[in-house]
C-alpha cells in the first residue's frame, strides 16, 4: 500500500482536530482519525491492480557511447476498470535515464507507450531494473504499488572516434597501390601489370622477356598483396585498467584496434580479433559476410579490465594455436616494462619466429609534461620519477625492436592514426 499528499494533507487535518479535542470531545477526533483511516483502505481497495498489467517492450537495444537510445515499455490493461496513477521504468544509474516517472492513465482494455531516453556514459549491457506501476484508488488518497519484470538489454558500444581518419588512410592505401615504388618487388607485393621503362624505375623490375618483344623497355609493377591474415589481440588485463586522461587505457586500445580493422578490411586483408588476460575473453574469426568492424565492436562492448595479471604463455600459446600460417599480430598492451620484462619478453623468440609482431601501446602525456617540471623543490621530485618512466619505456621499446618486433607507443590522440600508419608502412614495405 502507498499513500498520496492527499492522504497527508488529510491526516495533518485530523492530527489539528485532535489538538483541540479539547473544546470538541474526544468522541469527534475518534471519528476524524477513523474516517481518515476508512477513506484510505477505501481507496485501496478501490484501485486497480498493478499485478493484473500486461507489459510488451519496445526500442533500440545498442547504441555508441555518447548517443541515446529510446526504449518503450507498453502497459496493457487487461481489465475491466481504468488505471490511475504512475510508472517508473527503471534502468542503472549509468544508463542516465529520462524521465524518471510519470503519470499513467488506462482504460479498460487498451494500452499505453511509455518511452525512455538513455544516455548511458559506459560500455556494456544495460538491463532494466523492473518496471514500477503505481494505481491510486478513485479518491487519491491511497493505491497499490507493485514492481513488474519487462526484460530489455540496451548494448552501449564503444565510440569509435578514430574512424574521423578512416578516410585519410584509405587515400594513403590507394597511393600505395598506385605509386612507382610498388615497382620493387617484397616478400608482401604481387605481380600487377608491365608497362614501359621510366627514369628512376628499379632496373630490378626490368622484365627482360617482354623487353625483347617490344621496341622499348618494359618494367613489372607490384601491388601490396591482398587477402593477409591479421590477428589483433587486445589484452584486457590488469594494466589495462589504468585511466588515461579520463578514459581507462583499455578504451583508447580499442578505438586503435577499431580503425586498423576497418582500415585492414578496406584493403583486402582479413582481420580476427581476440581479447585476452588469462583466458580469451572475446573472439571474432574473420567472415567474408557482413562487417567485420561490426561484429568487433560488438565484441567489444561488454569487455571490462580484469583486475588479474595477464597470462603471456597462455597468451603465446593460443596465438600459435590460430594457424601455422604466417600473419600480423597486432598486440595492444601498456608497454609496462616490469611486465613485458617478466612475461612477453622470453617468449618472444618464439612468437616472431611464426608471425610479424606489431606492439602498441597508449602513453599518458601527463607523464611527459611532469618531466619536464622544475617550479619546486617537490616538482623536481617529480619529474625524476616522470624522467625515469619515460626512460624506461624507451628502453622496453628498443628491446622489442631488437627482438624483431614493431613498436608504437603514443599518446590517446595519436595512438590509433599510429597504429594505421605502422600497418600501411609495413605493406609499403612488402612486409605483409
Amino acid at each position: 500500500m502507498v499513500v498520496t499528499g492527499r492522504a497527508v494533507l488529510l491526516a495533518l487535518l485530523a492530527t489539528g482536530a485532535v489538538a483541540i479535542s479539547g473544546q470538541i470531545g474526544e468522541t469527534v477526533t475518534y471519528v476524524a482519525v477513523g474516517l481518515v483511516v476508512l477513506l484510505v483502505v477505501l481507496d485501496v481497495a478501490l484501485a486497480t491492480s498493478p499485478r493484473r498489467m500486461r507489459l510488451t517492450r519496445e526500442g533500440e537495444t545498442s547504441l555508441r557511447l555518447g548517443d541515446s537510445a529510446s526504449v518503450s515499455v507498453l502497459v496493457g490493461n487487461p481489465t475491466k476498470r481504468r488505471l490511475r496513477g504512475s510508472v517508473r521504468d527503471a534502468w542503472p544509474p549509468s544508463s542516465h535515464s529520462a524521465p524518471k516517472a510519470r503519470p499513467l492513465r488506462v482504460d479498460a482494455g487498451e494500452r499505453r507507450r511509455i518511452t525512455t531516453t538513455l544516455t548511458p556514459t559506459r560500455r556494456g549491457d544495460a538491463r532494466s531494473a523492473g518496471v514500477t506501476v503505481r494505481s491510486v484508488g478513485p479518491l487519491g488518497l491511497a493505491g497499490r504499488q507493485v514492481t513488474l519484470q519487462a526484460p530489455w538489454t540496451v548494448r552501449t558500444l564503444p565510440p569509435f572516434h578514430s574512424r574521423r581518419h578512416l578516410p585519410g588512410k584509405l587515400s594513403r592505401l590507394r597511393e600505395l597501390e598506385g605509386q612507382h615504388t610498388a615497382m620493387v618487388r617484397g616478400q608482401g607485393s604481387e605481380f600487377d601489370s608491365l608497362r614501359d621503362y621510366v627514369p628512376g624505375d628499379d632496373v630490378r623490375s626490368i622484365d627482360w622477356r617482354a623487353t625483347a618483344r617490344n621496341d622499348g623497355v618494359v618494367v613489372r609493377t607490384w601491388r601490396p598483396e591482398r587477402d593477409r591474415r591479421i590477428l589483433i589481440v587486445l589484452d584486457t588485463g590488469r594494466t589495462s585498467a589504468g585511466r588515461v586522461g579520463d578514459t581507462p587505457r583499455l578504451d583508447h586500445a580499442m578505438d586503435a584496434a577499431l580503425l586498423l580493422t576497418a582500415l585492414a578490411g578496406k584493403a583486402g586483408d582479413r582481420v580476427d580479433f581476440m581479447a585476452y588476460d588469462r583466458a580469451v575473453r572475446a573472439q571474432v574469426k574473420a567472415s567474408g559476410k557482413g562487417s567485420q568492424v561490426r561484429r568487433v565492436v560488438e565484441a567489444m562492448a561488454p569487455l571490462e579490465a580484469e583486475l588479474v595479471e595477464s597470462d603471456p604463455a597462455g597468451l603465446v600459446s593460443t596465438i600459435l594455436s590460430q594457424g601455422r600460417s604466417r600473419r600480423l599480430v597486432v598486440l595492444l598492451t601498456d608497454l609496462n616494462t616490469t611486465a613485458l620484462e617478466e612475461g612477453l619478453l622470453p617468449r618472444l623468440p618464439l612468437l616472431s619466429s611464426h608471425h610479424l609482431l606489431l606492439v602498441a601501446g597508449v602513453k599518458d602525456p601527463k607523464v611527459e609534461e611532469m618531466a619536464a617540471e622544475r617550479g619546486s623543490a617537490a616538482a623536481l621530485y617529480r619529474a625524476a620519477s616522470a624522467e625515469r618512466t619515460v626512460s624506461e619505456r624507451h628502453r622496453i621499446s628498443a628491446e622489442l625492436r631488437r627482438m624483431g618486433a614493431e613498436v608504437v607507443d603514443a599518446d590517446p590522440e595519436h595512438i590509433a592514426p599510429a597504429l594505421a600508419d605502422a600497418y600501411i608502412n609495413l605493406k609499403a614495405q612488402g612486409r605483409l
